[in-house]
């Protein structure tokens, strides 16, 4: 018998004994869900949920020019950002494809930890170093020298305030610091995929079981859940953020995505496909060929990615790329690009086709849900 090709996370016993299902992906064993897979996702949105988030991409790229490195090979104003803070930005090919959507953190002056996701870390890393090549800057695969785990929920501050001395008040959304953390040194930040507040922990893979017993333990009392990788998805799609492989992709631009703003072309130099981005800017200004939009429904029917959209007379004029029941709106939502002529919020005569059926759906705005 062939043996499971998947990697497995330091967490991966831990899953096990709480009798998770687990899934494939990017060939990662990981738990897809604990129990219901609702449930999860309201813990998050009402209290305080605990991920897994091990098989992301961690990169470190360090040494006198690690920034400028950065600003040529990515599409964000890396320089820019100060010792301790996060930037959300992308890696796109020469022909403004986007490669990967990234956190960068910058942990010192020469010293940035790079987060990709699973599915697209090692072509991540392979263009950093080629990208890299000529600059005073070293790039090093630290995927194994890492366990993450997230807290996310409202009442994610006040679990992790019982573990740890740091200053959480003072800590900053996109922002990170060193701290002892249940006596384990982590690097806490500030980030998150679930449209809450929360906390992401990188830490040793050896201290990552003491790690999630603690906050297990001490999130007890204000109801704290493991969670999987399918409540995450319907976290993020409610917040309306874009997942690679759906919404993003090397057929995608930051522009067609609606993310324009994490291209910086005021930086000095030249970055990596900044031509084509120009040439993509100035059409999504002018004459986009499709938006990113929300789409919701009161009927039953589930929207899925792939599916097509249609306007009254049949004509597709879209394709779903996220859809999924939402827990917190009580109806089934969905992302989808359509032509900029029904992307205006409050378009009628817009379907979804779900097996055969045209289901009627509202263009809305993005996000579905945005905490208070």
């Amino acid at each position: 018998m062939m043996s499971d090709p998947s990697r497995v996370t330091a967490l991966d016993a831990v899953h096990r004994a709480l009798g998770a299902t687990m899934t494939d992906f990017a060939g990662w064993s990981m738990p897809l869900r604990y129990g219901s897979e609702r449930a999860e996702h309201q813990a998050v949105r009402t209290a305080v949920g605990l991920f897994d988030l091990s098989h992301m991409g961690e990169i470190a790229v360090t040494g006198r020019e690690a920034a400028a490195l950065l600003d040529h090979a990515l599409v964000g104003r890396l320089s820019a950002v100060r010792p301790g803070r996060a930037r959300y930005t992308m890696i796109c090919a020469a022909g403004g494809g986007i490669l990967d959507d990234l956190i960068v953190y910058r942990l010192a002056d020469e010293e940035f930890l790079v987060v990709a996701n699973a599915a697209n870390a090692e072509r991540v890393l392979a263009e950093l170093r080629e990208r890299g090549a000529g600059f005073a800057a070293e790039v090093r695969d630290d995927r194994d020298a890492y366990a993450l785990v997230a807290l996310q929920g409202p009442a994610a501050a006040g679990v992790l305030a019982r573990l740890t001395e740091a200053d959480l008040s003072g800590l900053r959304y996109y922002a990170s610091l060193p701290a002892e953390v249940a006596g384990r040194k982590v690097l806490v930040a500030r980030t998150g995929y679930t449209g809450e507040d929360g906390f992401e922990l990188f830490c040793a893979p050896d201290d990552a079981e003491p790690l999630w017993a603690a906050l297990t333990e001490a999130g007890a009392e204000d109801g704290l859940v493991p969670c999987g990788l399918s409540c995450r998805d319907t976290l993020r799609l409610e917040a309306g953020m874009p997942l690679y492989g759906h919404e993003l992709s090397e057929a995608t631009t930051p522009f067609d995505a609606g993310l324009g703003r994490v291209v910086k072309f005021e930086k000095e130099g030249d970055f990596v496909g900044r031509a084509a981005l120009e040439r993509a800017a100035e059409r999504a200004a002018s004459d986009p060929p499709r938006v990113l939009v929300g789409l919701v429904t009161g009927e039953r029917r589930v929207p899925r990615a792939g599916y097509p959209v249609v306007a009254a007379d049949g004509t597709v004029i879209g394709e779903v790329t996220s859809g999924a029941p939402s827990p917190t709106l009580g109806r089934p939502i969905a992302m989808a690009y359509v032509d900029a002529s029904h992307a205006a919020p409050g378009t009628e005569g817009v379907a979804v086709e779900v097996r055969g059926t045209a289901v009627p759906h509202e263009v809305v705005a993005l996000p579905f849900y945005r905490r208070d």
